[in-house]
């Protein structure tokens, strides 16, 4: 049996959202749907949230979620993530010998995603034979119309695709944000999901919603008020 460690990192800083993990949407604070999606999955066997500060550490507690304190170095805008990911893994084995088979990154800033998009990711990385997961959803509008601004003109990043319908472009997927899953060992050879074969999980752009600002907010905010994310 795997065992799966689910790693919720949430910092406090949030340059163009302050307090954005715990700030209340649609009545409960943002890191808590993260929380209360994974605390139901059937597959993760454990799962913690790690932080640098005593307010999140306290919601996340009240919210159900084990709490693993990080140096505030690890907690800066510069941060890299795979550096909270080994402090996690290297407190876990040091203070209990607890070392999981395979872990996924759970973002809080994607609040749509439900416990069946965890569950479903798991199973889909199980069954294959690839090194990572990463959750991706389909581009609202097609890359191959992208301009820069060259002075003062528009100029083409795909002049040959262009001016093509979008139905005569193939489909092209982005990361969302909302999962990423790995083995412990590949992990720590690559420290990266990024690996040379990534399984796509693909989600539905309403679940897909990766708040970074005001208006990812409010987004997130209606779609839970109208019923279209399901929390």
């Amino acid at each position: 049996m795997n065992q799966v460690l689910a790693i919720i990192p949430a910092r406090s800083g949030s340059k163009r959202l302050p307090k954005k993990n715990i700030k209340m949407l649609n009545g409960k604070p943002l890191l808590a749907y993260t929380i209360d999606g994974v605390k139901n999955s059937h597959y993760v066997s454990r799962f913690v949230v790690s932080t640098e500060d005593n307010e999140i550490a306290r919601i996340s507690h009240s919210s159900g979620a084990e709490v693993l304190m990080r140096p505030p170095e690890l907690a800066r805008d510069e941060s890299p993530t795979d550096d909270v990911i080994i402090n996690v893994l290297t407190q876990l084995k040091n203070t209990e010998q607890y070392s999981p088979d395979i872990i996924i990154l759970l973002q809080p800033t994607s609040p749509l995603r439900q416990t069946e998009d965890i569950d479903n990711a798991i199973k889909t990385f199980l069954a294959s034979s690839g090194e990572s997961l990463i959750s991706v959803t389909e581009y609202d509008h097609t890359p191959y119309w992208a301009f820069r601004i060259e002075k003062g003109f528009l100029k083409s990043e795909f002049t040959q695709d262009s001016l093509k319908r979008s139905q005569d472009l193939p489909t092209l997927y982005r990361p969302n944000g909302s999962i990423f899953i790995t083995r412990v060992e590949t992990f720590l050879k690559n420290r990266s999901f990024y690996t040379n074969q990534i399984i796509p999980f693909v989600m539905p752009r309403e679940r897909s919603i990766d708040i970074d600002d005001e208006f990812d907010f409010s987004l997130a905010e209606f779609l839970l008020k109208t019923g279209e994310g399901k929390n």
